[in-house]
């Protein structure tokens, strides 16, 4: 029986950390420049690890980079533009580095009126779609047999998504929008992708594994999908935590020898948590992986037609 994992829900991303060398560890992670990013990112490079240091622009992630120092890398990436997730993919594919792990963890803001773009609302393009994107043209560099990929989804993925996880016939929001269903169903396509990914790289022993981080102070977003309960305010304030504590359970599944060997799960404080039952469902993540290559396959044929480039694809290994 493996042992329990001493850390829990009050636990931050430099105390997961502590003690542990990730000297010559190559890592990228996404939205460097927002909260749990930075948090996480900063946490890594103290422990020596080279991290790779995505956000939506170059001075954004200049910016949060400069603050952790030269094990830094920054690097352009705006999630919404598939275009930009190719270019920042082939700028680390130049490098010719392997990725000891991928943490993404960048979360778009939440509209309160329907955005598009390419025909997707912006919440799943721009949490889910570009993070499938971005992974899957990235997979080869990730080690074999000590590679790991966790991917920051939410604790709406489980009681909040869609009673059928992901609302295929809305994916670009002509039925109706809401912005906190949307913002569900992004987080839960990202757990869902997670659990997909585990069992296509088993073969390649590289552990892959979601999370809720945990409740925040307070970005637009939050601000936005908690209006409306307001009146149990005071009770959720005892579940907010610190932003080294939100970012600890990412730490931990990128980097902590605690967990080495455990794919395909759910997290949440540092333990396994119970995700949506729906996470079970093999066929709604093949089907949702199939959906998620041909809208991929859409935008390129499109940005090939329009301006003569294209987005760069690369399938992941099938188990």
């Amino acid at each position: 029986m493996p042992s329990p994992i001493p850390h829990g829900g009050r636990s931050t991303a430099n105390q997961v950390l502590a003690g542990v060398d990730l000297t010559r560890k190559w890592i990228l992670v996404t939205g460097c420049d927002e909260e749990i990013g930075f948090e996480t990112m900063n946490a890594l490079a103290a422990n020596g690890a080279h991290v790779f240091g995505l956000a939506r622009s170059l001075t954004s992630a200049r910016n949060a980079c400069d603050q952790v120092g030269p094990r830094a890398t920054p690097v352009a990436c705006d999630l919404a533009d598939l275009d930009s997730v190719a270019a920042a993919a082939a700028m680390i594919r130049g490098l010719e580095v392997s990725l000891d792990a991928i943490i993404a963890s960048s979360e778009a803001a939440s509209p309160p009126t329907l955005h598009t773009r390419y025909g997707v609302e912006l919440q799943f393009l721009s949490n889910y779609i570009g993070h499938f994107a971005l992974v899957n043209q990235l997979l080869d560099l990730v080690r074999s047999g000590t590679g790991r990929i966790v991917i920051v989804s939410s604790s709406a993925s489980v009681m909040q998504a869609p009673p059928e996880g992901i609302m295929f016939d809305n994916l670009d929001g002509h039925r109706f929008y809401d912005p906190m269903t949307c913002f569900w169903q992004s987080k839960f396509a990202l757990a869902l992708y997670a659990k997909e990914l585990s069992r296509r790289l088993r073969r390649r022993v590289i552990a892959v594994n979601s999370l809720h981080p945990g409740a925040a102070k307070g970005t637009g977003l939050r601000k936005d999908l908690l209006r409306p309960w307001r009146v149990v305010r005071s009770t959720v304030q005892q579940f907010i935590k610190s932003a080294g504590q939100r970012a600890a359970t990412g730490a931990l599944l990128a980097a902590s020898p605690c967990v080495t060997g455990i794919t395909g799960e759910y997290w949440s404080d540092c333990q396994i948590a119970k995700g949506n039952p729906l996470l079970s469902d093999r066929e709604l993540a093949k089907r949702l992986w199939q959906v998620s290559v041909q809208i991929i396959a859409r935008i390129r044929n499109a940005t090939t037609n329009n301006a003569g480039g294209g987005v760069i694809w690369r399938e992941a290994i099938e188990s």
